[in-house]
């Protein structure tokens, strides 16, 4: 297994900043975890592989590059692109984007070779496959109906908490795997931001070392994700501070292999 995350945010150089405002992974070049930059940011390879979008949430932030992508494919596609969420994001992303105000009702078009979207709903707690893929969603605390994911393929499986404040059952399904390949887990604002963090449901450097002490698989690589792009040289100043064993920032762009 293999995993990105793509850039969505440039310097003046047109080079990939590390500050990111959209959040877009993708795994094995051929199935999307949230859609923030996935029009903007994937390979040739990627647009063409690509046809599984898994979604954490509906913020604008992971879903903005969704309507693109569709477009962007819509006569090439002989297969819908699925989109896969719990049943309250795919009712808000019906409702609020493809709604023929803000962007088409993809769901309800046709491009002579087939449909281009089709919704597929998970619920939480309930195994589901995408491709050669496993996916086991959790619910986490966020301000909104949010999962984050147990992805496993026959080798390897890596945890990714989506945007989320303090967890619990995150926890108790991550300690319960038999072996955890990698971890990704938000940090949004620093320290001296705690009650904005609070109010908006992120961490803070300082609190996401309380949750990793709750965590048993001290040997698994773990990597910082989510950063507010504003506060990133602060949060990373912080982050390291902690001085955790095996933590670390996720670098945009990198292919991580597990």
């Amino acid at each position: 297994m293999k995993f990105q995350l793509l850039p969505s945010t440039f310097d003046e150089n047109g080079c990939a900043s590390a500050r990111q405002h959209l959040s877009c992974f993708v795994i094995d070049d051929c199935v999307a975890i949230d859609a923030g930059s996935l029009a903007m940011a994937s390979s040739s390879t990627q647009k063409k592989q690509i046809r599984d979008v898994v979604l954490t949430h509906a913020h604008l932030d992971h879903v903005a590059g969704l309507p693109l992508f569709i477009d962007d494919l819509f006569a090439k596609l002989k297969v819908p692109v699925r989109v896969f969420g719990t049943k309250e994001v795919i009712e808000i992303i019906e409702r609020d984007i493809f709604n023929w105000h803000v962007y088409p009702s993809f769901s309800e078009l046709r491009n002579g070779n087939s449909a281009v979207l089709e919704y597929q709903t998970f619920e939480n707690g309930k195994e589901f496959l995408v491709k050669h893929l496993r996916f086991k969603p959790i619910a986490v605390n966020h301000k909104v109906p949010t999962v984050g994911f147990v992805i496993s393929d026959d080798n390897k499986t890596l945890g990714l908490s989506g945007d989320t404040a303090e967890m619990e059952e995150f926890w108790e399904v991550l300690n319960a795997e038999k072996k955890l390949s990698a971890l990704l887990i938000e940090c949004a604002f620093p320290d001296e931001l705690e009650e904005l963090a609070l109010v908006s449901h992120h961490l803070t450097p300082q609190r996401l070392k309380k949750e990793l002490e709750k965590f048993t698989q001290k040997d698994c690589p773990i990597y910082v994700i989510n950063i507010k792009p504003m506060y990133f040289d602060e949060v990373v100043r912080q982050v390291e501070t902690l001085k955790i064993k095996n933590l670390e920032i996720l670098k945009v762009g990198r292919v991580y292999n597990l």
